[in-house]
């Protein structure tokens, strides 16, 4: 697929990713990611073991024929399908993602569902596209008979969340979280740019410029490492937070082991990003400071398990 911003690519991409923690007791094996991620039969799940084990489903397509976001109130109609697409982190950690891309012209009448199934992913406009506005519409979120792909990311969830080898006992409690993201062209000599923002509905929205030669999927695989990493620190952050210093009570000691044994394995940053992309983790790394955060979490997880252990022994001694 032509990269964003080439003569005959897109000048926009779009997605949205959901992000949540597989609901059963322990990480489920190769075998069975394969068996939650087989959307289609036409076509295998990908399996990935190094550094860490991913699969990653056949890719869904969706048609649709709608109005695009606009925060000007610009009506412009595309036709044409979205991508849909769902993996499994470690056999622990699931995402649903949804995303298209779009060029700035089509053709000034509808054409035949034959035309833009040729070119899968991709929604071509009636006309021109307000780029800008749908750009800015779509992080804003989708007025009423707007496009919205946010509810084709949710069902895919729902769907591999209920399957029948799971027994729905997650070892946390966790919330999902989403983040909507476009993607255009960088301008000048800037090769890429990152803007993270997070709604108080807590909502995270990443606003991309990348290099011309960047595919809409390539693009999606580094707002699916995005979306992964911010879960993972929000929801170890949470955890810590709510943590009572009661050493009586079994519960924290329960809640540390479970972030050890499911959750803190699981950072690794553009493990599978194109490295292309990689100065965009770079720069929202150095503006957030996620890594910092993540290593100080970290240590003050081990820190309580050493601390719980010391008090406990130092009990016993006593006792005996």
């Amino acid at each position: 697929m032509s990269g964003l911003g080439t003569t005959s690519g897109p000048v926009l991409a779009c997605g949205e990713v959901r992000t949540c923690l597989l609901p059963t007791s322990d990480a489920v094996d190769e075998r069975a990611a394969e068996q939650l991620l087989r959307l289609r039969t036409d076509e295998r799940v990908r399996l990935s073991r190094h550094p860490n084990r991913y699969a990653v489903s056949p890719a869904l397509l969706t048609g649709v024929d709608c109005w695009m976001p606009s925060v000007t109130g610009t009506r412009s109609r595309a036709v044409g399908t979205v991508t849909a697409r769902a993996a499994i982190v470690e056999g622990r950690v699931l995402q649903s993602s949804v995303y298209f891309s779009a060029p700035a012209c089509g053709p000034d009448r509808r054409q035949s569902w034959g035309r833009y199934l040729v070119r899968p992913g991709c929604l071509i406009p009636v006309g021109r596209l307000p780029v800008r506005s749908v750009a800015e519409g779509f992080l804003a979120g989708p007025r009423q008979n707007e496009l919205d792909i946010g509810p084709i990311a949710e069902s895919l969830t729902a769907r591999i969340s209920r399957h029948r080898i799971l027994d729905l006992s997650p070892p946390l409690t966790t919330a999902d979280t989403s983040l909507r993201w476009t993607a255009t062209p960088a301008a000048g000599g800037k090769e890429t740019s990152v803007l993270f923002t997070k709604a108080d509905d807590g909502l995270r929205t990443v606003e991309l410029r990348l290099p011309h030669a960047t595919t809409p999927a390539t693009a999606a695989g580094l707002c699916e490492d995005l979306a992964l990493h911010d879960w993972l620190l929000t929801t170890v952050a949470y955890k810590l937070d709510g943590l009572q210093a009661d050493y009586e009570d079994s519960k924290p000691l329960k809640v540390l082991c479970s972030l050890v044994d499911h959750l803190l394995h699981l950072w690794m940053p553009l493990s599978r990003v194109d490295r292309t992309l990689h100065t965009a983790w770079e720069e929202l790394d150095e503006n957030s400071g996620y890594s910092r955060q993540w290593n100080a979490l970290a240590q003050r997880i081990r820190d309580q398990l050493v601390l719980r252990a010391v008090r406990s022994r130092s009990e016993l001694l006593t006792s005996n």
